[in-house]
């Protein structure tokens, strides 16, 4: 028995794969760079957090296919990026005092 999918074509994903890498192979370039930079303390962390969280995203989105998903699975997925969120705004603001 032959299954649904015997008739659709793959799609090679492999450029769209090698773009990815290489925007995350700059992107950890960056992070290497910033804790040299002579600025303050919280602007790094704060520069290396946001690196962090954008990271997450593009591989979350372009290596997990969420992009590929339904709208209430994309907004499920952002529920711990909420979180997040919010814990980086306690810590900022736990800084800052």
């Amino acid at each position: 028995m032959m299954s649904d999918h015997a008739g659709a074509e793959h799609k090679s994903h492999w450029k769209e794969y090698f773009i990815i890498f290489l925007l995350l192979t700059f992107l950890t370039a960056v992070e290497i760079v910033i804790p040299g930079l002579d600025t303050a303390y919280v602007y790094k962390a704060s520069s290396l957090i946001f690196l962090a969280i954008g990271k997450a995203f593009i591989v979350a989105y372009y290596y997990m296919h969420l992009k590929d998903e339904k709208g209430w699975l994309k907004f499920i997925a952002a529920i711990p990026i909420s979180a997040g969120l919010y814990a980086l705004v306690v810590i900022l603001e736990s800084i800052y005092r």
